[in-house]
């Protein structure tokens, strides 16, 4: 089969950033729940834990859907690592081993400070053009959670899933639109942001971001947005509006001005959210001779342009498109290989003469195929080069003399990636209603 032509399996697992722990009796259930869905032709059964802690492993329930919650999970005071990861155990109903599929690190935090934070403590300040997710819990009541999501192209309050949200720092003079200009930096109360849904690319309009202090927005505040900190947004050049939910409806709330104090407005607990940094894990993999013996996992994870990433072995074979690379492995975290020549792909052609982009991908020895989402693009040269059979015993030999973040580049081609840090970003612009 053509690699083009298979059908991925597709597991994402996504998780906040931190989790409070919970102390003595209590149970402060991970907010929002991590997710994990699954794309693809089959639906295996599913259990997930805290990486290798005593808790026993919580079966997935998928009924019917292609994602699913873990709304029970939580770090007992017993628990003294400062991060973990998510384990999700897979197998088929048949009992075959798919592996086990490991989440980002999350970090374990205690209370959030309600001190005036700095960036002193920049792992915990949440930085533009990264994702958030926000929830909001009434009376503070476990029950009454509702996180920001956006379907059927609206956003609306959902117990059941959230959406993870990049917030860009704008400028405070930028004008509504569906093209903006963003900048780099850390969220800051009192500066101008906007949210855009990371799946579907809905924006809500431009929002200033306040600090909440007991049911009112503080006007002055401008210290650093962390981590687990009730915000505010107010919706700019409105008359004191603010994005509030309704049950599950996204509306407007009017704040009240704060007679005695002028650099406060009083809003209801509808408008005060909690922030908090997410991040995802995706493994895609696809059993291309059939059902294997051994688990897919761990999944290797290409994080750079040099085959440079994650749980690399000496059985993985480089593929650009439906071409099998000539792959020199070094180890777990990097690989080598030599690009096929342009006439792989272009029959005839002896040199390159227009840009041709193929995928990257990796293949195990059994038929495992795993897809890196990078692709190869051969650029276009001025005419005929020198063939040099020598490139792959040239590359070899110095292999051992590079270092794996070295950047490893040729005069046929580069590797590209999508990157979502870009300086204008165009989107869909949602209504808030009133």
């Amino acid at each position: 089969m053509r690699i083009r032509e298979r059908g991925d399996q597709t597991v994402l697992i996504l998780r906040a950033k931190v989790a409070q722990k919970s102390y003595g009796n209590e149970k402060r259930f991970f907010c929002p729940p991590p997710f994990v869905y699954i794309m693809g032709k089959s639906q295996p059964c599913a259990f997930i834990r805290i990486g290798n802690s005593d808790q026993e492993m919580q079966q997935l329930n998928w009924e019917g859907k292609n994602y699913c919650t873990a709304k029970t999970l939580y770090i007992s005071d017993s628990d003294k690592g400062k991060r973990f990861m998510l384990s999700v155990k897979m197998f088929y109903g048949s009992s075959d081993d798919i592996g086990v599929f490991l989440s980002k690190q999350v970090k374990v935090t205690s209370k959030p400070s309600k001190k005036k934070q700095s960036l002193k403590n920049a792992d915990l300040c949440i930085a533009s053009g990264t994702k958030v997710a926000l929830f909001n819990r009434l009376r503070s009541q476990t029950v009454s959670t509702r996180c920001l999501h956006v379907e059927g192209g609206n956003f609306h309050a959902s117990s059941q899933q959230w959406a993870a949200l990049y917030i860009h720092l704008l400028d405070d003079d930028e004008s509504e639109g569906e093209e903006f200009t963003v900048h780099d930096g850390y969220i800051h109360y009192g500066k101008t942001v906007t949210l855009v849904c990371s799946v579907t690319g809905m924006a809500l309009p431009r929002l200033i971001i306040r600090k909440v202090d007991k049911q009112t927005a503080l006007l002055d505040a401008d210290d650093p947005v962390s981590q687990l900190h009730k915000c505010a947004f107010y919706l700019k050049d409105t008359e004191r509006m603010y994005l509030c939910l309704s049950q599950e409806r996204i509306i407007r709330f009017q704040a009240t001005p704060c007679p005695k104090e002028p650099n406060k407005e009083m809003i209801n607990d509808g408008a005060s959210w909690t922030i908090i940094s997410t991040d995802k894990a995706e493994y895609t993999f696809y059993e291309g001779t059939g059902p294997v013996l051994a688990p897919v996992t761990p999944v290797p994870v290409v994080e750079s342009l040099q085959l440079n990433g994650q749980h690399f072995t000496p059985n993985l074979r480089v593929w650009f498109g439906d071409v099998e690379a000539e792959t020199m492995y070094r180890c777990g975290e990097s690989m080598l290989c030599v690009a096929p020549d342009i006439s792989a792909f272009r029959e005839g052609w002896r040199w390159v003469r227009q840009p041709v982009q193929v995928p990257v991908t990796l293949v195990r020895n059994d038929g495992i195929i795993y897809s890196t989402r990078l692709t190869f693009t051969y650029t276009p040269e001025p005419g005929p080069r020198p063939h040099c059979s020598a490139a792959g015993a040239i590359l070899r030999a110095n292999s051992s003399q590079v270092p794996p973040n070295e950047s490893n580049t040729n005069s046929k081609g580069s590797y590209t990636n999508v990157s979502t840090n870009s300086t204008n970003v165009t989107s869909s612009t949602a209504t808030v209603v009133s």
